[in-house]
């Protein structure tokens, strides 16, 4: 069992200078183990689940990341779920603490399911994330959401793929 893994990421291909076009092969399906993995945790404000300062907080978190060199060498990831209709957590994967940011561990084991099409899908995404921890005897499971591109990104790629992360 790996730990503190995540799927390969292929960013090979990057014609929009952003977001490299995700390659789903190898996420839907696979077991995520975390054991104390470090993560830094930020906050964003919604309005009935619609992020209002997405763009502020990932800029931000993102520069300090990128600027330290604390993305985790292993794949980096943004896991992001909703606590409420008014607000999201977002835990962006890391290799070292990254100064000014809320540092954060998590661990739990997870099944993936990789989903295609758009935001508005969500709700059902979440109830499949849902079904799937209840399958495996975790009906209160965390369920979890890498948005693999950005808007722009997923209009030019032509695919708006997401990852569900489910506890089991």
């Amino acid at each position: 069992m790996n730990v503190n893994v995540i799927p390969r990421l292929d960013t090979s291909i990057n014609t929009t200078g952003c977001c490299a076009k995700f390659v789903p092969e190898g996420w839907d399906g696979a077991e995520v183990h975390f054991r104390d993995k470090p993560f830094v945790r930020a906050l964003t404000r919604s309005v009935m689940h619609i992020p209002l300062n997405m763009d502020k907080v990932f800029t931000r978190v993102l520069s300090k990341l990128e600027g330290g060199a604390a993305m985790a060498p292993d794949g980096f990831v943004v896991l992001s779920r909703d606590l409420s209709p008014w607000s999201g957590e977002h835990l962006f994967s890391i290799s070292t603490p990254v100064q000014g940011e809320e540092v954060t561990t998590l661990t739990g084991d997870f099944v993936t399911k990789v989903f295609e099409g758009p935001y508005s899908e969500a709700r059902k995404w979440h109830d499949a994330l849902r079904a799937i921890s209840a399958a495996h005897g975790k009906p209160e499971g965390r369920a979890y959401f890498y948005y693999t591109t950005c808007p722009k990104c997923a209009k030019a790629y032509g695919a708006n793929f997401v990852v569900g992360f489910a506890e089991v």
